[in-house]
């Protein structure tokens, strides 16, 4: 439960609220007291380049009146404010009832009472000092730091926090609390032909403090791993631009899946409703059941229950219980991440819950779950992989990447690209980027790598809507590899 010193509970904050929404003739009424909390600490070459917290705290009322949705917030914590944002929240439904061609039509969603989840950690984050931060990353610093390799170093962890109280005229009291935390270690080498720098790549993940101290990742192999790295890639040579067999990492693909699948798939775009500002997709309603996104193998969810997962809730924010579901199944489209408006619109009986506003003072809108490819029946490992192919490049790690607005021709890179003769690693590539069509791509995918390859990959930062909200995410997926992509090389203008 959110506790905030000086103010009344929630329970008390949104009865005043509902009851004047009902009042007020609002056929639908939802409260929302949502506290977010976040500390940042980066450092360069050992030294404090950054230190960062903020915490805000807002209350918000929904209704639909009229058949319109109307909508106010606040974040003066007390009953009087309640009670006038429900009063503006009827008068902005009113008003936009006027000039709304179509009513607003929710799906069911039955009634779970009151509630409570917390996403579980082991380890607060956000009760150690910043001492104790500085002083953590200094140790990572200093395992790369002696490297001759190494000009400069670059390392950083973020955390945040989440408490919201969610109700509603239906009888709802939903109370929930999620943590998430990040952290990255990048090491620059600075010659006189220009820079090469390598990075860990350790997903941001819905854990505490002990995220850092190996529970879900191996830091200190990995951060011990760099120099090596990062000398291997200034000395390799540019890739030569064509098509290659792919082996990628589940570090690079969550990224492509988040890309070419995750804004695809989101219902609200095939409708066209963020054609203004993100772009639509090309995966549109018509093909629901019949397109052909990818390889038979290819089978994809929808999850908000997934474990550690940064869409990972108990309830979306209209009170809609969590749930997993297909999105593509044996290579097919067969589903759309929806909130409860939007689901209606395509006769969905029910929301997947997919409704996420990211603070109580904007609306919460339709936001993308866990998504997620998964792994094939047999444990084929990523060196099984490897193995089966005669020339091709291994991909780890994301970086930069670019796509159209209806989700269809993408290019991504990597960290680090490593050059596959029969079936063996034998050095590294640089200035590699892949480039292809979202349905080409995916039908390519010719084998797939089992359980013990997956890995919750993921960012903090996913943008949508207007005014823009951002949103954390996450994507699993396996090893998994793919035939006869384009390979672009970025400093050559003639391949791309």
């Amino acid at each position: 439960m959110i506790k905030i010193p000086n103010t009344s509970a929630p329970e008390v904050l949104s009865a005043a609220a509902l009851e004047t929404a009902s009042s007020s003739g609002a056929t639908v009424a939802q409260f929302r007291l949502a506290k977010h909390d976040s500390r940042g600490v980066s450092l360069r070459d050992g030294a404090v380049e950054n230190i960062g917290s903020e915490s805000n705290v807002a209350l918000s009322v929904r209704v639909l009146h009229s058949g319109a949705w109307g909508f106010a917030a606040t974040t003066e914590i007390s009953i009087e404010a309640a009670v006038d944002a429900a009063k503006r929240a009827v008068q902005i439904a009113i008003l936009s009832s006027k000039v709304l061609s179509d009513d607003v039509v929710l799906a069911d969603e039955p009634v779970h009472g009151r509630q409570s989840w917390k996403l579980p950690i082991e380890i607060d984050a956000f009760e150690k000092t910043e001492s104790e931060i500085i002083n953590f990353l200094q140790g990572w610093n200093s395992k790369v730091s002696a490297s001759a390799i190494v000009s400069h170093i670059e390392s950083n962890i973020a955390m945040g926090r989440d408490q919201t109280f969610y109700s509603d005229l239906v009888g709802n009291e939903i109370s929930q609390q999620r943590d998430r935390i990040s952290a990255a270690l990048t090491a620059i080498h600075v010659s006189d032909s220009g820079f090469e720098d390598m990075r860990t790549c350790a997903p941001p993940a819905g854990r505490g403090w002990e995220y850092l101290t190996g529970t879900g990742w191996d830091w200190d192999s990995e951060i011990s791993r760099i120099p090596d790295y990062l000398d291997e890639k200034t000395k390799s040579p540019s890739v030569t631009p064509g098509a290659w067999d792919l082996v990628i990492d589940p570090t690079n693909l969550w990224l492509t899946i988040h890309e070419s699948i995750g804004h695809a798939t989101e219902l609200d775009r095939a409708l066209g409703y963020e054609a203004n500002y993100a772009g639509t997709s090309f995966a549109t309603i018509d093909k629901l059941g019949s397109f052909k996104y990818g390889s038979p193998i290819m089978n994809v969810t929808g999850d908000r229950t997934a474990d550690h997962g940064l869409s990972t809730v108990g309830f979306d924010d209209e009170g809609v219980a969590a749930q997993k579901w297909d999105l593509i199944k044996d290579g097919v489209l067969v589903g759309y991440q929806t909130d409860r408006s939007i689901a209606s619109k395509i006769n969905m009986e029910r929301s997947n819950g997919c409704a996420f506003a990211d603070s109580a003072l904007h609306s919460p809108i339709q936001r993308m779950p866990n998504v997620s490819l998964q792994p094939g029946v047999e444990d084929l490992s990523t060196n099984d992989l490897i193995s089966n192919v005669e020339s091709g490049i291994y991909i780890v790690g994301d970086k930069s990447w670019s796509i159209d607005m209806q989700r269809f021709n993408f290019q991504f890179t990597g960290q680090r690209f490593h050059e596959i003769k029969n079936g063996k690693i034998v050095g590294q590539l640089k200035d590699v980027a892949y480039q292809s069509r979202t349905p080409d791509f995916w039908a390519s995918m010719r084998q797939i790598g089992g359980p013990s390859t997956y890995l919750l990959g993921g960012a903090l930062n996913c943008g949508k809507g207007q005014p823009g909200q951002v949103a954390p995410v996450s994507h699993g997926c396996p090893s998994a590899t793919f035939t006869q992509v384009n390979v672009l090389n970025t400093r050559d203008e003639s391949s791309k």
